[in-house]
This record gives structure tokens, sequence and C-alpha cells, in this order.
């Protein structure tokens, strides 16, 4: 019940800046909580670089800390990720992730979505 997409991606220099963009939609985007941003090189396992709360509270990978900037415009459904100094290890396949929680008469809800990923390219 809620799409993402991620755009924003590209080859750039080491040391150059890419904004990646994810626009949520769908019928319970409503109950969207956490947002996050994770990315997966290959042969690696898809790790966390951000996340943000509906609040604003966020985390931070230690690779990402002090370049990267998470943010989230809820009137837009929309989660950014600003990335800053890039190197050629953060090379890799950034994906958007949103956490939902609802209760309907009583009961728990709680969903898990994924977008189709944003390919981001560091050259040396």
């Amino acid at each position: 019940q809620v799409q993402l997409v991620e755009s924003g991606g590209g080859l750039v220099q080491a040391g150059g800046s890419l904004r990646l963009s994810c626009a949520a939609s769908g019928k319970t985007v409503f109950s969207i909580n956490t947002m996050g941003w994770y990315r997966q090189a290959p042969g690696n396992q898809r790790e966390l670089v951000a996340d943000i709360t509906g609040g604003g509270s966020t985390n931070y990978a230690d690779s990402a800390k002090g370049r990267f900037t998470v943010s989230r415009d809820n009137a837009r459904n929309t989660m950014y990720l600003q990335m800053n100094s890039l190197k050629p290890e953060d090379t890799a396949v950034y994906y958007c992730n949103a956490r939902t929680r609802r209760v309907v008469a009583g009961t728990e809800y709680e969903g898990d979505y994924w977008g189709q990923g944003t390919q981001v390219t560091v050259s040396s």
C-alpha cells in the first residue's frame, strides 16, 4: 500500500555531490513513520546509510557522518539524501525504505516497503 520511487542517482567524480530523492505514495502513505536510505554494493550486504523518523530524528552510519544529510518533507511525502564529498567506496545501489504502523479496530498493522533502487557511481 506504499510505493517508493527513488531518483537522483548517477555518475560523479570523487569529491562531488549528489542529492537523492524518495517519493512515497499509496493508500497507507499517511502511516509512514521511519524512512531510511540503504545501500548495497556488489558482493556486499545491504546496509543502512541514514534514517529519519516522522519527527525528524536522524541516525547515520559511521561512513555517512559528516558527509551525508538525510531530510524529509512530510507534506510532500518525500525524503532526501544530500551526499557530499563522495568517495569511490560510496558506489552502490541506494534504496529507499519506509516503515509503517497503523491501528485498525484495535489491531496493529506494520509494513516495510522498499523502492527499486538508484545507482550511484563515484569515479576516482
